[in-house]
């Protein structure tokens, strides 16, 4: 494995493979360490939506320009990745939440998005034949949809196409430090010498960004996702709703989920900036599950001095689906379709999504320890800004300066004391 490298990327997801081939493109030499396969983690495993709607402010011009990259980006890797623009459908039960789907349309009027709203009457257009007793929803026709595994995968090959050198099955341990600079990685295969570090290893970023003394607030909470057998075509959108959120692939599958609601396995870390994610969780708490198990043994037991080997505690930390949400997310999907036929779940399976405070990812320099770039906490955005973000980091190292503003998603911020309204999960 090289030694040396102009820069080394941590985590090989979408966020860190876009990274290395935008890297090279530019004529940077990049290696990228991930310790499992290349989209092993949530980068395969999330919903596949691509959509500008319902962000927090700060993201919405990282995402419409991500929207117009991956207008393109079948072309420009070379690759099939299954992009669907067939538009995102956030559906709405009350005039409450039709209410704050209003409150956003004012956002996307600032930033010239097609977002609308739609009553009723206009759902058949967008989804034929849907059931519900629905109000209406918030409807952004520019939106789409693609496969996560294949995403990420294409930005791998493209990426060592153009000369960047791509190590799984490879852990880095820490980053090393000189003089409050970065000087390499450990690595569990040796030493690597560099003078940049991009952290983009998602929900394993905190504890390396720990051993140099940083704190990232940070959480980590379980979702899971199921695959259907085939279906005849129901709608080319994205269909989030409060039961069930949707989409078909090419092959006539569906990807269901539980409506954005997750699970939180409790861990002595669950207390740790309980100041700082207190008020988005409360605002958003019907959206949250919380579960005493493995997970907390294993985290007691590692502070336990001698404690006896327990497999079925001190196993991997491989999430494990809902089976209740699995269930639960084909039940309602066939309350909504209940003429399709013999609809069964084919696969379940479930990722850990990295989570801060503000439900806004960390993007940018860290002014303390020169050479480190962060690009991780997209608390489930991370697909959807994985090229936006692979290119601006790209830009930070290259020209010094990216071409979108990145202010409001700086490290320092929490611990600045800056905490933006909680606001509600749309």
């Amino acid at each position: 494995m090289t030694r040396e490298a102009d820069v080394v990327i941590i985590g090989g997801g979408i966020v860190g493979c876009a990274t290395a081939y935008y890297l090279a493109r530019r004529g940077v030499r990049p290696l990228l360490l991930e310790r499992g396969e290349v989209g092993s983690q949530q980068s395969g495993r999330n919903w596949g939506f691509v959509r500008q709607q319902g962000r927090d402010p700060r993201e919405v011009p990282l995402m419409v320009e991500a929207n117009r990259m991956w207008r393109t980006l079948e072309a420009e890797l070379g690759a099939g990745i299954d992009w669907v623009q067939g538009g995102n459908l956030a559906l709405a039960v009350t005039e409450e939440r039709m209410g704050l789907f209003e409150q956003w349309l004012e956002v996307a009027r600032q930033h010239g998005m097609d977002t609308r709203l739609v009553r009723r009457r206009d759902l058949d257009q967008i989804v034929p034949g849907m059931q519900g007793d629905w109000v209406g929803g918030m409807y952004t026709p520019s939106d789409g949809h693609a496969e996560p595994t294949k995403v990420t995968e294409a930005f791998a090959r493209a990426a060592a196409a153009h000369g960047a050198e791509l190590r799984t099955g490879c852990a880095v341990e820490r980053v090393l430090v000189r003089a409050d600079a970065v000087s390499g990685v450990l690595t569990e295969r040796g030493e690597i010498r560099t003078e940049r570090v991009v952290c983009a290893a998602g929900a394993a970023s905190m504890p390396i960004l720990r051993t140099l003394g940083l704190n990232l607030p940070q959480r980590l909470v379980r979702a899971t996702v199921a695959r259907t057998t085939p279906a005849p075509p129901i709608t080319r959108a994205g269909v989030w709703g409060p039961g069930v959120a949707f989409r078909q692939r090419p092959d006539g599958r569906l990807n269901l989920a539980a409506g954005g609601a997750t699970d939180h396995d409790v861990t002595l870390e669950s207390l740790r900036h309980l100041r700082l994610f207190l008020p988005n969780y409360w605002k958003n708490r019907k959206l949250f599950r919380f579960h005493v198990g493995a997970p907390l043994w294993r985290d007691l037991r590692r502070r336990v001095p001698g404690a006896a080997p327990r497999p079925e505690l001190d196993g991997g930390g491989e999430p494990v689906p809902n089976p209740d949400k699995v269930r639960r997310s084909l039940d309602e999907f066939r309350r909504l379709f209940p003429a399709l036929p013999g609809l069964a779940i084919e696969r379940s399976w479930a990722g850990y999504i990295d989570t801060t405070p503000d439900v806004v990812p960390v993007l940018g320099n860290v002014p303390a320890l020169d050479g480190l770039i962060l690009a991780t906490g997209f608390s489930g955005h991370g697909f959807a800004m994985g090229p936006i973000a692979g290119r601006l980091v790209t830009e930070l190292i290259v020209d010094a300066k990216p071409s979108l503003d990145l202010h409001g998603f700086r490290f320092t911020r929490f611990a600045e004391g800056a905490r933006p309204a909680a606001r509600s999960v749309l």
